[in-house]
């Protein structure tokens, strides 16, 4: 485990306490924990990104295949 020293906003600090008291558990695991969840948040987003990303590059190759299957389709017999 590591040791960090970081500075708080007075206010972020003061609602952390507050929920502390209400919650019973010990500031460093809080702490933990919310940056844990902001951590997989962010991770989540650059996922989203990149998805974003890459759906665009293959954007145009997947409506040229699609225009081949449809043109395929219409020369089945029914």
């Amino acid at each position: 485990m590591k040791t960090i020293s970081l500075k708080i906003d007075d206010d972020i600090f003061r609602e952390t306490e507050d929920i502390l008291k209400t919650k019973k558990k010990p500031r460093n695991r809080y702490i933990n924990e919310a940056i844990d969840f902001y951590n997989k948040a962010q991770q989540r987003e650059m996922l989203r990104a990149q998805l974003k990303k890459e759906s665009l590059l293959v954007r145009e190759e997947s409506m040229k295949v699609l225009k081949e299957f449809e043109a395929l389709e219409d020369e089945i017999p029914e």
